[in-house]
This record gives C-alpha cells, structure tokens and sequence, in this order.
C-alpha cells in the first residue's frame, strides 16, 4: 500500500487526489523535525517537499522511497546525487508557478520604478508628496537584461515587452536563434549587455556554476543607476556586494524575493536600505500558483506509482532509464 509523505501541508486538493486513488494512504507532517522524520519516513513512498533539505541523513530514513517531488522547480536543498544512487527521480512543477513568479517579478520592477514603498510610508504619514521625493521612472523605453530564458524569464521577457521595454536576453544554453525568433535581443558579451541594461532581472537555478555569480565584478559592470531584480535563488547573489553598491548609488534600486540566507537573519545588510524591496519567497505563494504545485506533485507522484513517470518533471533522468 503506497504511503506519501508531505513535508508540511499543500493544498487541499492536491491531498483529496492522492486519497482518492483505492491503496494509497497520505500523511501530513507538520512541524518537520528530526524526530517526526525518523518516526514517519520509513513508511513512505513518496515524499512531497517544500523547504526541507533532503540529504543522505533524511534519506537514511527512508528506505522504501520510490519519489521526491519537489514542490516548485528549486531543488538547490535537495541532494540530488544521493537520490540517483538509489534510483529516487526527483521531480519539479516547471509549469506551475511561471506564471506567478513572472509577475512577481514584475511587482518588485515596479515598485522599485515608480517608488511605491515611500509613497506609501509617506502618505500613512500624512505626508502629501512632500518633497523631497526620490527619483521615480517609466519602464517604457528603458531596456531590461533578462538573465535565463526558460519558462520564468521567457514570460518575464514578453512582460517587459508588453510594457515597450528593450528587452535583452543572456542564456548561453538557448540557441540565438531562439531568442530572435521570439522577439529579442540576445546578449553574448555579459559585460556589453550589463553596460547597456537599465534592468537587470535574474532567473538562473543555483548550482555550482552560477553561485555568487552576482558579485562585486559583475555589479560594478552594470550601467551607473542599474537596478537588479532577484526572484530566482538568494544564492545566486553576494549580498554584500549588492548592499555596498546600493548605498554607494552605484545602483538606484533592487527588488528581491529571494536571500542568502532563509529566514531572513538581522546581520543581512540588505535589511536596513532603504532602496531595496524584500519579500519572503513568496514569489510563486499565490492561491492559484499553490494549487498548481500541489497537484503537479500529486501527478507526478501518481505516475511514478503506475510506471508512467514523464521525464520533462524529471531531474534526474538517468534513473528512468535505470529503471526502463
């Protein structure tokens, strides 16, 4: 009888799928702590994670474990290598928060742009635009460098265009032709495009290649009054560097979902500027976005139980063919 394992609670239909299937049985374990694990895990599986690292220590615990589907398309908390040792694909939910996360993306644009924050905190004041009042800008004709162009930054891109934003496009693994035919620029010399860019939005996975990729270097190359936007991986950025050239003014601005280090701690530097928008990772938190995971989890899960798991969920691929 199949036992799925979810690591804190999804959403409810996602749940009331899994019951329905005759065999299988669902738990919801909440709170996730060492001992909760080593009490539940031995009877899973099938494991649905949201934050919770998946390492050889959970693992240990896990003997039976045929998934992990992972509950958004991050997986930087999951060891992955451990998984195809024991032939456990890790799956993801690529279409599911697109959508949300693009926008989200696009708030944090926007407010930075047209400095919503301070017209707000000034208002609640009683303070009617008041000088002095910070630089706000249009997006239209500013030009934008969209750093990835899978399903997240494609959408990001056609946002910046609807919004009559020059749009830029750097992604080494994306054919030119591709990112032509879709209607952009695309960017070969990174330093040429940080130069041009007024914008610089950020979707990369965070992987050994593209850790810390936002540092010192790269931020003094971007355009003088630049603003970064980060809804990708917190990892992805030295947040020092970025704390150092926000209060230099070297950038205007930034907008990040995403830090270092999660919860957010009180040595961060960003914490204190006050031209920087943070919210909690909570880009793809909307009800809809929520659902969709939850109930991509659940498929995924549900294949992989009848032996017709799709490999475009899948991370770890070679485990299919292992398994074939």
């Amino acid at each position: 009888m199949p036992h799925v394992v979810c690591l804190r609670p999804v959403h409810p239909e996602a749940l009331a799928q899994l019951r329905a299937v005759p065999g299988v049985t669902v738990e919801v374990l909440d709170p996730v702590n060492a001992e909760t694990v080593a009490r539940s895990m031995p009877n899973a599986d099938a494991v649905i994670v949201r934050a919770t690292p998946i390492n050889r220590e959970f693992l240990a615990h896990a003997p039976k474990l045929r998934i992990v589907a992972r509950h958004g398309v991050g997986y930087d908390a999951v060891d992955v290598p451990a998984l195809t040792e024991r032939g456990i694909p890790l799956t993801v939910t690529p279409d599911a928060n697109a959508a949300c996360v693009a926008e989200h993306a696009m708030m944090l644009l926007l407010n930075v742009a047209r400095q919503t924050f301070f017209y707000d905190r000034q208002t609640r004041a009683l303070q009617w635009s008041n000088p002095p009042v910070p630089a706000t800008f249009d997006l239209g004709g500013r030009t934008i460098l969209v750093m990835g162009f899978g399903r997240i930054g494609g959408r990001v891109a056609r946002l910046c265009k609807a919004f009559d934003m020059k749009v830029l496009v750097r992604d080494p693994y994306i054919p030119q032709n591709t990112i032509k035919g879709a209607g952009f620029i695309p960017v070969k010399d990174l330093q040429a495009g940080l130069a041009e860019a007024d914008v610089v939005t950020v979707h990369l996975p965070s992987s050994a290649e593209t850790r810390g990729i936002i540092n010192g270097e790269f931020l003094a190359s971007m355009k003088q009054g630049a603003v970064l936007i980060n809804t990708a991986r917190g990892t992805l950025v030295d947040e020092k560097a970025l704390a150092a050239a926000l209060t230099s003014g070297h950038l205007s601005g930034a907008g990040v979902d995403v830090l270092w280090d999660e919860p957010a701690v009180e040595s961060n530097p960003l914490l204190q500027l006050p031209n920087i928008v943070i919210t909690p990772h909570t880009a793809a938190a909307t009800e809809q976005g929520l659902r969709r995971m939850a109930l991509s989890c659940a498929d995924s899960i549900l294949a992989c139980f009848d032996n017709r798991l799709d490999e475009d969920v899948v991370i770890n691929k070679e485990v299919l063919r292992g398994n074939a």
